[in-house]
């Protein structure tokens, strides 16, 4: 098996690099894991506390499941993988059951932040896209997607996203086995990690 993490900042393109690595192979042989699922559980609190949590921060998320699940799953075992829903900050109480496959990929902001998770991994690719650019892939994003309103969408940025992005997610690029930019489809850089899978299956 091979476990692949794949970070970067917010609009960055990470899910764009992801579909057109699965793209390239067989369905049903990449399997994604994606650090959204692994927010931690926050039904002791009330819908206003947990609007007001940061959820940039590695402290959001519940690490130590994912580690778990990505070890049972190199083991052959498969998972029960949270579903997490953005309108209510909290995890529903549902899971999606996760097979183990040849191939897996775990994506998220802060992928490459968590040292532990880090040695689990055995490549590690970081999605790099200009701050204009994400910011402008954000607000679509979660105005179409999340119910969120302009106001509160670039509050958020200000005041959470971009100095978490400067304190935990950029300084990752250092671990980083591959750097994509993604300003744009990017293939060489996608062919360059089809053929690292490749070579290790």
């Amino acid at each position: 098996m091979l476990i692949i993490g794949i970070g970067g900042g917010t609009g960055s393109g990470k899910t764009t690099v992801v579909n057109q690595i699965i793209s390239e192979f067989p369905k049903g042989e990449v399997q994604v894991i994606s650090q959204d699922s692994y927010y931690k559980d926050t039904s002791h609190l009330s819908f206003e506390d947990r609007c007001k949590i940061n959820f940039d921060h590695p402290q959001s998320i519940d690490f130590q499941l994912l580690e778990t699940h990505l070890k049972d799953l190199k083991k052959g075992k498969s998972i029960n993988q949270p579903v997490y829903s953005f309108k209510t900050h909290n995890r529903t109480g549902d899971t999606t059951l996760t097979e183990p496959k040849k191939v897996i990929i775990v994506e998220g902001i802060l992928i490459l932040s968590n040292t532990q998770l880090r040695t689990i991994l055995d490549v590690k690719i970081f999605v790099h896209a200009d701050s204009d650019e994400r910011l402008i892939r954000r607000l679509k994003r979660d105005m179409a997607e999340r119910g969120r309103d302009l106001d509160e969408v670039l509050d958020r940025y200000q005041t959470t996203l971009k100095p978490m992005h400067q304190q935990f997610i950029e300084p990752m690029k250092a671990y980083a086995d591959i750097i994509i930019p993604n300003n744009n489809y990017n293939s060489v850089a996608v062919n360059v990690v089809k053929s690292i899978i490749n070579d290790q299956l």
